[in-house]
């Protein structure tokens, strides 16, 4: 019985939308290890996983994008349950950057079945997203503060929710932020990110932490939140192919599906065991991979 299912995960299969040939168990095995460490960050793995599927499935037509999104779908609710458990996720943050990524994805849908359909255009785009992903990290890592582990059962107390400000208290100390501000930026990235297929989150996390100083321990469910807005829609205009023109546009289900397997169990675990690792092996692990895979790109590596 065991052999018969081991022969079957290293049996290759072709999925019949995107025209991808892989052995079974490789989607949920590189789904599970990006959604592991990612979550932890606040992101998905979404931005890694769209490199992996172009450069080693060859998959490269404008469904990949909305195979992402739909792999969002299965890897973002388990690690938002948890956050939200344990206190851990700040819903006005969340609320905001949904707002403003959900309109953007639609703008960025029509930018990428409009000018970046071919993989030319398009791998420079996805390099310039992570290249500047990796440069707010960067710059964070070498002048941001080294926080500790927050205390295991410490959870966000809000002091005060309106348009105009949100500050909230946690691990003894006192943050805030403009919700327009969030708006207007996650605007701009939902733009970026729905022609990218990331949501948005990928680079809303590193904003959050770099820019406005929120603790990575309190933006990382907010920032999975947004990406999982994002990515419904995202998967909607995709699959509705509205105006295409021919292009093959939706998602490759059956290989979106297996990818959510494996991030949905990653993303679970990593937010689990996110409260106990410090801030910057977080963000250095994720600066590293996220610099190599850009510059693979704009240099055509």
């Amino acid at each position: 019985m065991s052999q018969n299912i081991l022969g079957f995960l290293f049996k290759k299969i072709t999925f019949p939308i995107s025209g991808v040939k892989t052995w079974l168990f490789l989607p949920p095995l590189v789904a599970f290890c990006l959604a592991y460490f990612g979550s932890m960050a606040g992101v998905t793995g979404a931005f890694l996983l769209l490199p992996f599927q172009i450069s080693v499935l060859g998959y490269t037509a404008p469904g990949v994008s909305a195979t992402n999104f739909f792999y969002n779908l299965f890897a973002i609710p388990g690690s938002l349950w948890r956050y939200a458990r344990e206190g851990r996720l700040n819903w006005p943050l969340g609320f905001f950057i949904s707002s403003g990524s959900a309109l953007g994805i639609v703008f960025g849908y029509f930018l990428r079945i409009k000018f970046l359909t071919e993989p030319a255009r398009f791998k420079p785009f996805a390099g310039l997203v992570l290249l500047y992903l990796a440069f707010r990290l960067g710059k964070d890592l070498l002048h941001g503060e080294r926080r500790p582990p927050p205390a295991k059962k410490e959870a966000i107390f809000y002091l005060k929710v309106s348009l105009k400000e949100v500050s909230f208290c946690f691990d003894q100390k006192i943050y805030s932020f403009l919700p327009t501000r969030i708006f207007g930026v996650s605007l701009l990235v939902g733009i970026a990110g729905g022609a990218y297929g990331i949501g948005g989150g990928a680079i809303m996390a590193p904003y959050c932490v770099s820019v406005l100083k929120l603790p990575i321990h309190t933006v990382a469910g907010a920032s999975l939140m947004g990406t999982f807005v994002s990515s419904v829609i995202g998967v909607i205009v995709y699959a509705l192919g509205i105006g295409a023109e021919g292009l093959s546009t939706k998602p490759d289900y059956f290989l979106g599906i297996l990818f959510g397997i494996g991030g949905l169990a990653g993303g679970i675990f990593g937010a689990r065991t996110q409260k106990f690792i410090p801030e910057h092996p977080i963000k250095f692990g994720l600066f590293l991979v996220v610099i190599l895979v850009s510059l693979r790109y704009l240099l055509g590596l």
